[in-house]
């Protein structure tokens, strides 16, 4: 009990303390609270006293950072100033000395106006921009006249010699002078510039256009060309250029020979001299398109570098002229009149226009250039209708042909072996006519050029044997034919028609030359190998004149053995006088048709004389009956057929 009163008293006595030292505290917190109030308010105080100089502070901040920017615009301002004083002194010079600087000039005008546009404080009605654009007018105005002077002085005509040099080496003619080659006049078709050989190496073949405008000079132009674009000044730019290149271009072509003829020159033109110029032609169109325009178009390229539609256009326009004036010789050939003869220049020249297709399509390129592609497209459909409708007229032509050329002996007719060779020159443009009888419904390219072939070959035929009818002879007329069918089945034999015709026709053929052979075998040698017969010659009494012993003419009369054999030396003579000026110029033919005459005759004519010689053998003047003896027929019978004139029959 007293222990339990103790502890309450010491837990009384510590709370009494505990409260003590809390209301100490209290008190202690009271006066910090106090003193920092005290604070506060002398802190406040002094902001308050500060604030004016704070504000003066920050507006001398903010003036002078005004200050450094208007003094660096101001700087700015003077410098774009001074650049283009500077730009301004150039352009007034005037761009002869340094085109490239003038350039530079021009080029910071515009940085100049735009940095003026760009202030607020300069307006585009502002005297220094109103200044700097009439500048720029200027300055493009003396960039066109310079554009003109440095285009005039290096645009000149390419001399003959320079295209030469430019060819292959195999297409260099022989002389330099133009249109003159040396074959240039010759009748036949081998002075024709038969393009055909080139297809082979077409690959092969460089062409190296010549060099129109130094190098150099070229950048400078494109240079002068962008300023002029972009101050929209295409259209003087477009001028001066096709002016000035058109010129040359065209002076270029006349220097190689280049005219320009129409459908009426053309028609004066005696035909020697328009085969040499349409062969001249031809070279023209390939030293124009492969080098002079494909070099044109290489200039104009890097002159317009940049602006493509640009450039096909100034091209179009330079060089319509040019293709007019070669294009209108073309036309004029294609719409003369059609002859035969002008077939082969018509595959000619509708060769060369296949052959320069490619680059056709290559150098005009483009919308502006489309009116030349067609052009050109058009002259080359036309010259294929044409020859076409030539090639028809020819074989209408062979059919008719009405010549009253006279073949007396019975050679190969001119006809026929203008026609063969018509044929066999055909042959070379194989590739060419298989392009023109394409679409031909049904049938291949080689049949179709098989079927004309034939056509034509039969047409000659036909004509033949209405000539053939004019010979009194029926002998003759076989002869006739025959060297003139034998003529055309060795020509095709020997020719690349061969592969083409077939074996079948050239069978058929040959087996009409040996009809023709033996018609006028009969013919010619039925009246004389009848009066070898034993015909008429034995007596069925036995009576007359006989050889006695002879068993082999018994019952034949001396008298009828002397007329036949006086009969024979006759007709013998006349043969031999008059086929001896006939002809057979194949000699494997004359020989063949010799030895069948001879297989025949000579036979007949031994056993004719064996049988009835005896008869006549021992009678005055028997050499007036047997004036031959079977070697001598054989060795006159080689004197047949080889066109002898009368004279020498007589010598």
């Amino acid at each position: 009990m007293v222990m339990a009163v103790a502890s309450g008293d010491l837990l009384g006595e510590k709370a009494s303390a505990m409260r003590a030292s809390l209301e100490r505290s209290q008190t202690i917190t009271d006066d910090v609270v106090s003193i920092l109030g005290s604070f506060d308010h002398r802190l406040s105080a002094l902001e308050t006293a500060m604030r004016p100089t704070q504000i003066r502070t920050h507006s001398i901040r903010k003036a002078h950072e005004n200050i450094d920017r208007t003094l660096k615009t101001a700087e700015a301002i003077l410098v774009h100033f001074d650049q283009y004083y500077q730009a301004e002194a150039k352009i007034i010079k005037g761009p002869h000395e340094d085109v490239k600087s003038y350039l530079e000039a021009i080029d910071q005008l515009r940085r100049n106006i735009r940095f003026f546009n760009n202030k607020k404080g300069f307006k585009n009605d502002d005297g220094i921009a109103i200044r700097a654009n009439d500048l720029i007018a200027e300055a493009i105005s003396k960039l066109e006249e310079e554009f003109k002077r440095l285009l005039s002085s290096y645009s000149k005509p390419v001399e003959p010699e320079r295209l030469f040099s430019s060819l292959p080496n195999t297409m260099r003619p022989s002389s330099a002078s133009p249109g003159h080659d040396d074959d240039s006049s010759s009748k036949n078709h081998s002075s024709y510039i038969h393009s055909e050989p080139h297809k082979n190496n077409a690959d092969t073949v460089v062409y190296t256009p010549p060099v129109l405008i130094p190098p150099r000079i070229l950048p400078l132009l494109n240079n002068l060309t962008e300023q002029m674009v972009q101050a929209g000044h295409q259209q003087q730019l477009l001028k001066i250029y096709r002016d000035t290149r058109s010129k040359v271009l065209e002076e270029s072509l006349q220097k190689l020979g280049v005219e320009k003829l129409n459908k009426d020159d053309v028609q004066k033109l005696q035909w020697e001299v328009l085969e040499a110029k349409i062969g001249n032609w031809i070279h023209f169109m390939r030293i124009a398109v492969k080098l002079l325009f494909a070099a044109e178009r290489k200039v104009c390229d890097q002159i317009f570098e940049g602006f493509d539609s640009l450039s096909d256009q100034c091209f179009a326009e330079v060089t319509t002229n040019s293709i007019s004036m070669l294009l209108s010789f073309g036309e004029a050939i294609a719409k003369s009149k059609r002859s035969p003869e002008k077939l082969f220049v018509l595959l000619d020249m509708y060769e060369i226009l296949q052959e320069i297709h490619s680059e056709i399509e290559i150098l005009f390129k483009g919308r502006a250039c489309s009116k030349i592609r067609e052009a050109v497209m058009g002259l080359t459909k036309q010259l294929a209708q044409t020859a076409q409708e030539t090639f028809g007229d020819f074989e209408e032509a062979v059919e008719k042909d009405a010549t009253k050329t006279a073949v007396t002996d019975g050679t190969v007719h001119p006809l026929t072996s203008y026609v063969i060779n018509y044929v066999k020159f055909l042959f070379d443009y194989r590739s060419t006519l298989n392009q023109l009888f394409q679409g031909i419904e049904g049938e291949s390219d080689s049949s179709q050029l098989a079927s004309v072939t034939m056509r034509i070959l039969q047409a000659l035929q036909t004509n033949l044997d209405g000539k053939s009818k004019q010979y009194r002879d029926p002998a003759l007329t076989h002869l006739f034919l025959m060297n003139n069918i034998h003529y055309i089945v060795r020509s095709v034999r020997r020719s690349e028609a061969k592969d083409l015709m077939g074996d079948d026709w050239i069978q058929r053929h040959r087996k009409i030359v040996q009809q023709h052979a033996n018609q006028y075998k009969r013919n010619a040698w039925a009246k004389i190998l009848q009066s070898l017969s034993i015909q008429g010659l034995i007596s069925s009494s036995g009576g007359g004149s006989t050889a006695g012993g002879d068993g082999g003419s018994s019952g034949a009369s001396r008298a009828v053995v002397k007329e036949r054999f006086k009969a024979f030396n006759t007709m013998f003579e006349e043969l031999h006088q008059k086929q001896s000026q006939w002809t057979v110029p194949d000699t494997e033919l004359r020989e063949s048709l010799i030895l069948a005459v001879a297989e025949v005759l000579l036979p007949a004519y031994r056993s004719f004389v064996k049988r009835f010689g005896p008869l006549v053998e021992n009678v005055k003047s028997s050499q007036r009956y047997i004036k031959y003896s079977a070697e001598d027929l054989e060795r006159i019978l080689g004197e047949f057929f080889e066109g002898k004139n009368m004279n020498d029959s007589k010598r």
